[in-house]
């Protein structure tokens, strides 16, 4: 389950923290922020956390030292997590395997062992995923905000795919939380014979 939020141009880049990542010279990390609502705290998780190591490196260097009191830091801390990286030797981040093989191989084997996968954001990790058709279900939050360059979700290679809509949640600060899960190929039509008849 791939889990992000997105300006409405489709953007994920650095939506929490302003310098977390300023690549191609994006400069407007935090744009989430002003629009973040309680509410999508609250939206719930359950499953492993499947993460890219830029990903990793920025939980890892805040939720270990949130309280068990706060419950999404329980959650964090407490789930299992496995971060995709040829770096990363020794996690010092509780629950943490490191993946460094055969990435599509070790991820579908992982699919097949656990329950739930969730994947937040991790952009460079979801373009792998995206690319080998691994993706089940899309959970996104997209922000009323404009941002016209930076990286996207679904960028060239995705894998084309139907989808369906499962839930939607508005919250007071017009964030739009959709969930969508697989549902089959794509499916083409046309609307040639109906213009033909118009004509006539």
């Amino acid at each position: 389950m791939v889990t992000t939020s997105l300006s409405l141009d489709g953007v994920m880049q650095s939506p929490g923290i302003p310098d977390e990542d300023t690549s191609g010279g994006f400069a407007l990390g935090g744009w989430l922020v002003p629009h973040f609502d309680e509410s999508l705290a609250a939206l719930e998780q359950s499953g492993a956390l499947l993460i890219g190591r830029r990903t990793y490196d920025i939980f890892a260097a805040y939720w270990p030292k949130v309280d068990d009191d706060d419950p999404i830091g329980k959650i964090m801390n407490n789930t299992q997590k496995y971060v995709v990286s040829t770096t990363l030797r020794d996690p010092a981040w509780q629950n943490t395997t490191v993946l460094s093989g055969d990435v599509v191989a070790e991820i579908t084997d992982l699919k097949r062992r656990e329950g739930e996968i969730h994947v937040p954001g991790s952009g460079n990790l979801v373009q792998t995923l995206l690319a080998n058709d691994l993706v089940d279900e899309f959970r996104l939050t997209h922000f009323p905000v404009l941002l016209g360059s930076g990286k996207r979700l679904f960028a060239d290679g995705t894998s084309p795919a139907g989808l369906k809509l499962t839930n939607t949640m508005i919250t007071k600060t017009g964030v739009i939380a959709a969930t969508y899960v697989r549902d089959g190929e794509v499916k083409l039509g046309s609307f040639a014979l109906d213009q033909e008849q118009a004509g006539d």
